[in-house]
């Protein structure tokens, strides 16, 4: 199977490593990847920011930028979500409405399209230890992707996933509320952070870098003995 991939702004900045070991497993897993390296961010940030006309400028190159005959598969459930789902509303009435009917419904997270599209549960994967997974709110409330990472995680040869009360509690980050916000930002991370200590996790392991990054920030700062990890990295054999 063909598939192209995007590759977002924080992954391609900041966890490189992410997205090739993405790709290998994608590859392994029989599918021929398509990387086009003229692709950019697909405006969520300026669109958050209240910053409409200047997300769709780049909303607009963006969405030129891929097929729309072949599954875009995108190492995290924020940008995934964005383009799912707000592009329908940022192009509504445009001459591009039509083309973000069709081609976001294309778009898939990770972990599921491995589980969904491939039918792929074990990628034999080993890594022991305790893991706890945080859904994190791109994945869980945009794209709808709870069971899948679950699935693949409990096929990694000896890891043990455990669940925590609070797994599906946003872990404070949400890209400027971080900066707007950050006393209850931190608090929020703290919670996640120690929550998963408590439980006897060693990892926390999740489909977003955005996620991982803000924990991790809590983690080296009071030097705390767990680890984040995003599933690709997990799940690499």
């Amino acid at each position: 199977m063909k598939v192209e991939i995007f590759i977002p702004c924080f992954v391609d900045q900041l966890f490189p490593q992410t997205a090739f070991n993405m790709v290998h497993i994608l590859e392994c897993a029989g599918c021929e990847v398509e990387y086009n390296v003229a692709q950019t961010c697909c405006g969520q940030p300026a669109y958050n920011a209240g910053f409409q006309d200047e997300c769709g400028i780049v909303a607009r190159k963006f969405i030129a930028g891929f097929s729309g005959e072949n599954y875009v598969v995108v190492p995290g459930g924020s940008c995934t979500g964005f383009v799912r789902n707000y592009y329908k509303q940022l192009f509504k009435g445009s001459d591009l409405e039509e083309q973000v009917i069709t081609k976001p419904s294309l778009f898939y997270e990770f972990s599921s399209f491995l589980t969904d599209i491939l039918g792929v549960e074990d990628t034999g994967a080993a890594l022991e230890g305790v893991a706890v997974y945080h859904d994190a709110c791109g994945a869980l409330r945009e794209c709808g992707v709870k069971a899948a990472p679950r699935t693949l995680l409990n096929h990694v040869r000896g890891l043990k996933v455990v669940e925590t009360e609070d797994a599906e509690r946003c872990c404070g980050f949400g890209g400027t509320f971080a900066v707007k916000y950050e006393p209850i930002s931190v608090s929020m991370g703290e919670q996640k952070v120690l929550n998963a200590i408590a439980a006897g996790a060693d990892y926390i392991i999740s489909t977003d870098l955005s996620c991982l990054m803000h924990l991790d920030g809590y983690i080296q700062k009071h030097n705390l003995p767990i680890k984040t990890m995003h599933i690709a990295d997990v799940l690499i054999s």
